[in-house]
């Protein structure tokens, strides 16, 4: 698993000994990275469920502004920590431990908001309905921020609530990939 252009491209991430976390794969990273474009330059991003990282530390490499990282995991906080390091981006990254919707839902309530959220959880484990709901309670995204939601292709998208909308669902082998635009009513 490698950063795939930007600031850090080309440099190998550590990567879990065991299978408790599924990095999404450099092929799919790849195309979500072209469908966010320039996009991503100057963002604040939030990496919910954040595993090792790949996905926040390439929006980083890319230009965001500054990247949070959450996940419950320690062993997951400390491969984050690590490949934060391998980047020298510390001064622009932030980790958290916690459930990511609990720490999303404090963030939210303490007024930060995030221009990209990136929700790549367990499968099957009820963590996107968790994520879109908040979404629709207290929003830790920005107007015209976008949930960009990692899923397993047998499953089916929860129902979103009003000022979210999906504009775009791409499909991957077994892997779909939302791309949720939050514009509060």
């Amino acid at each position: 698993m490698r950063i795939i252009t930007g600031k850090a491209r080309g440099l190998q991430l550590t990567v879990p000994k065991t299978y408790d976390v599924r990095p999404t794969a450099d092929r799919v990273k790849e195309s979500i990275f072209n469908i966010i474009g320039s996009k991503i330059i100057g963002a604040e991003v939030l990496d919910l469920f954040a595993g090792t990282g790949n996905l926040g530390l390439e929006s980083w490499s890319r230009g965001a502004a500054a990247v949070t990282f959450i996940d419950a995991s320690k062993e997951s906080l400390r491969l984050v920590r690590s490949n934060i390091a391998k980047c020298r981006a510390e001064a622009d990254c932030r980790v958290l431990q916690g459930s990511a919707p609990a720490v999303a839902e404090r963030l939210a309530a303490a007024g930060e908001q995030f221009d990209f959220a990136f929700c790549d959880p367990p499968y099957n484990k009820g963590w996107i309905e968790q994520i879109i709901a908040l979404l629709g309670r207290r929003s830790f995204l920005r107007s015209g921020g976008y949930l960009v939601v990692e899923r397993s292709a047998h499953n089916a998208l929860p129902e979103l609530p009003a000022g979210c909308e999906l504009v775009r669902s791409s499909r991957y082998g077994e892997t779909l990939v939302d791309f949720i635009c939050y514009n509060p009513l």
